[in-house]
């Protein structure tokens, strides 16, 4: 039996273009892609188009205070047309930045707020058919006040409404389906199935 987990694997680009690119540290292309001669889905050669979203990933953060309340945000996002219940978090915008650094800048930016224990719970790819997004989640514990330096909140970020919620009332709202922001559930779900926050499973 194969050993179970995810192996690095790259099938030749033939040629790429460009579909939307400007200054913003995300854009699309479209690839085209020939299999190996190992594949089942290779015909003598021949490639097809594959679409690329390209994202450099973010962090997400699952702050606990010492009442075992989640901090969250509700945030607009006009793509969804819905007001989310999310976590703190942030894109891992600048080259080379180590995604821990990144949440806790996101953390104090968005909530004024930073942490003495960092624990990393996992990484994900978000949509692997379409991008190679990963973001990282961290637990954050020994919450405590700071200010957000010169720091300004824009655009649906300066709308961001900041709550706090027992865990154990947001691992449910995320079981039955009231909260639907994938970040939140999987951070909860970690949190919550490896025994590091609430009640252990």
């Amino acid at each position: 039996m194969t050993e179970l987990g995810d192996v690095e694997e790259s099938w030749p680009v033939v040629r790429s273009e460009d579909l939307h690119r400007d200054d913003w540290v995300m854009a699309l292309r479209a690839d085209w892609i020939t299999p190996p001669e190992t594949s089942p889905s290779h015909r003598d050669g021949q490639s097809f188009r594959r679409l690329v979203l390209e994202h450099p990933g973010a962090a997400v953060v699952l702050a606990v205070d010492d009442d075992d309340r989640v901090v969250c945000v509700s945030q607009y996002r006009h793509p969804a047309q819905r007001r989310f219940v999310e976590l703190p978090a942030g894109l891992c915008d600048t080259d080379g930045e180590d995604p821990l650094e990144v949440a806790k800048r996101e953390l104090q930016e968005e909530v004024l707020l930073s942490a003495e224990e960092w624990t990393h719970l996992t990484s994900t790819y978000s949509s692997p058919g379409i991008s190679a997004e990963r973001i990282h989640y961290y637990l954050a514990r020994g919450l405590r006040d700071v200010s957000r330096g010169d720091f300004e909140l824009e655009h649906e970020e300066a709308d961001m409404r900041v709550f706090r919620v027992p865990f154990a009332d947001l691992l449910a709202a995320v079981m039955d389906g009231r909260v639907t922001d994938a970040p939140v559930i999987i951070a909860v779900l970690m949190a919550h199935t490896r025994g590091l926050v609430g009640p252990r499973p």
